[in-house]
């Protein structure tokens, strides 16, 4: 009897453990469902967006501000359209700025939102006009090599 016991505890710990793991799996993917309830969506188009993957954050100061909602190509004008929803909380001006940068060396890229001077806020559906596209680390390389070969040919 004792040892049916023992043996249920164990398997209730076991089943918790693994229930532990996929939530924390889950959230370090950013593959839950929790979003604000109160939010707004805007846009921005880049030239080049890297390696960007919808529901990436949206941070300001380091602070998630919101999420990539969306991406698409602009097929008229060639640049990545990224719809982001941001939290209502928190208020931009009509001329913030949006970069996408990377955590870390290799880390994943994120979309940063620096704020404007100016007193208008962005409302559902603007289009954030002030963007710097993400710096390729193949690109930057290639850059690299390229000016050492030519200052070795000189």
């Amino acid at each position: 009897m004792k040892r049916n016991a023992l043996e249920i505890w164990v398997g209730i710990f076991v089943a918790l453990g693994i229930a532990a793991i996929v939530f924390l799996a889950l959230n370090v993917a950013n593959l839950t469902t929790q979003t604000p309830t109160q939010t707004y969506s805007v846009y921005a188009e880049f030239t080049d967006i890297g390696g960007l993957k919808v529901k990436a954050p949206v941070k300001t100061a380091g602070v998630v501000v919101g999420r990539v909602t969306n991406i698409s190509l602009d097929t008229k004008k060639f640049v990545a359209r990224v719809d982001i929803q941001l939290d209502k909380h928190y208020r931009f001006s009509t001329d913030a700025s949006a970069e996408i940068l990377t955590s870390g060396i290799l880390g994943e890229q994120y979309v940063g939102l620096v704020q404007g001077a100016e007193e208008a806020e962005l409302q559902n559906g603007d289009q954030i006009t002030l963007t710097s596209s993400a710096l390729i680390l193949e690109q930057l390389i290639g850059k690299f090599m390229t000016s050492v070969a030519e200052k070795n040919a000189d």
